[in-house]
């Protein structure tokens, strides 16, 4: 019984991940790379954080990129 429970909780846990998880295009991260590389090369992917890093210097961001971080944004 608490083997089907750990069981349970993983796949609970697995499938919560992915749902919060952003996944971005090819042609998007193509669109985004040159910023990325600027602005925000140290962020460790997943959860949003790069998208939130995009954001955070919006202004600076080219127009491809800003699309990408407008249509990525919850």
């Amino acid at each position: 019984m608490t083997r089907i429970a750990i069981i349970a909780a993983a796949l609970l846990l697995s499938s919560l991940t992915s749902a919060l998880a952003q996944e971005i295009t090819a042609a998007e991260r193509t669109a985004c790379q040159v910023d990325y590389d600027k602005y925000c090369k140290g962020t460790f992917p997943g959860g949003g954080r790069i998208i939130r890093c995009l954001a955070g210097h919006y202004d600076n961001l080219a127009a491809g990129c800003k699309k990408v971080v407008d249509a990525n944004k919850k």
